[in-house]
């Protein structure tokens, strides 16, 4: 999971004084809200990356002949309790097969990690007062999980859990093999 810093992010809104530019000019890397990529997306050249924040009220495959183009999705959280987003997440992935970066934006809690995780997340930008490590810390709390997910399609049942639980320790141990630990 990526954890997006505001203040160092490669990522830029096209605004002005009075909000959202209606036509933002051509810029690498441009976060657009959805009117704005209406606007440009006929004229906006094909080898200039470009992002989309998507209100939690879209339905997301409305977005799907726009995917190709599109480097990321911002998907927005209003409240921690409002889950859309992760059924929108969970559709671009699994539905729409889109292999940009989907990020997660709003009032984005610790708590949440292992389940944006789950339904197709890979960045997020964490409300101000939560902490990169405990989220880090979150990430690991669970050694898998018995249905499947974005990560991980089958449920345990069809897959040998065993296995990967072994090759899951294996992986730890080898991390400090040769550092006297």
């Amino acid at each position: 999971m990526l954890f997006i810093d505001t203040h160092h992010d490669q990522w830029h809104t096209a605004g002005g004084e009075d909000g959202p530019q209606p036509h933002p000019p051509v810029r690498d890397k441009s976060l657009l809200t959805l009117e704005q990529w209406h606007a440009v997306r006929e004229t906006w050249p094909a080898d200039v990356a470009v992002g989309v924040m998507a209100p939690n009220t879209l339905d997301i495959e409305s977005l799907a002949a726009d995917l190709p183009r599109l480097a990321l999705v911002v998907l927005h959280f209003p409240k921690w309790v409002d889950g859309r987003a992760y059924t929108q997440a969970r559709l671009l992935r699994m539905r729409l097969r889109y292999g940009g970066q989907v990020r997660a934006t709003g009032d984005v809690l610790v708590d949440m990690l292992p389940l944006l995780q789950r339904t197709g997340f890979d960045a997020v930008q964490m409300r101000p007062d939560q902490k990169i490590e405990a989220a880090e810390r979150a990430l690991g709390f669970f050694a898998g999980h018995y249905q499947g997910d974005v990560a991980q399609p089958k449920p345990a049942y069809a897959r040998d859990v065993d296995a990967e639980l072994a090759a899951r320790r294996q992986a730890a141990a080898d991390q400090f093999a040769g550092q006297g630990i």
